[in-house]
């Protein structure tokens, strides 16, 4: 997460970034109410995402293989298995889901770390507490998930949720920033 501490003396960059800070802000948040209130859905779409992401990846790795070296077997490999694995989690979404609750819990404890840096990065700030804040809820959710690592039925949920709280607490913080960046920029 980009804070505006970086260009604080610009004061045409403190006013981009308050102005996309917050736009993105109030997406952030809209798609975190989605997650929380609809979580199968979010898990859904999340799992979907990445399933096509893959499938994408591979027939682009394929077709960067086949234009550069078409005799590159590991360059074969990693498509075979980037389509591979897309097309899996596209056809079978439910083990998808549930390799997403291991993913998320490494993905939500090294976010957690990057809050907490970021929080005493800009601690002086009226809003350090946030992203503080944002960082032990990023935590919480890396607990939780490894807590439900076997149970498919939590994971399902979880997943739509716990990314649904941290879209929408994501969003908060873009917004608090935004609101500070504002202020310096006056």
């Amino acid at each position: 997460m980009l804070n505006y501490k970086l260009f604080d003396q610009n004061q045409e960059m403190l006013q981009k970034f308050s102005k996309y800070a917050k736009a993105y802000g109030v997406v952030f948040m809209l798609l975190g109410l989605v997650g929380i209130f609809f979580p199968g859905l979010m898990s859904l779409t999340t799992v979907f995402f990445l399933g096509w992401l893959l499938l994408f990846s591979g027939i682009f790795a394929g077709m960067h293989t086949w234009q550069l070296n078409k005799s590159d077997w590991l360059g074969w490999l990693k498509t075979f298995i980037l389509i591979l694995a897309g097309a899996l989690i596209v056809i079978h979404p439910l083990p998808g889901i549930l390799a997403l609750g291991i993913i998320f819990a490494a993905y939500f404890a090294l976010d957690a770390a990057a809050n907490f840096t970021l929080a005493f990065k800009i601690r002086p700030d009226s809003s350090w507490w946030i992203a503080l804040l944002n960082g032990i809820l990023s935590l919480g959710i890396a607990i939780f998930f490894a807590l439900a690592i076997g149970n498919p039925v939590k994971t399902v949920w979880l997943v739509g949720l716990l990314v649904g709280i941290s879209l929408f607490f994501d969003g908060v913080m873009l917004l608090s920033l935004s609101g500070n960046a504002n202020k310096k920029a006056q």
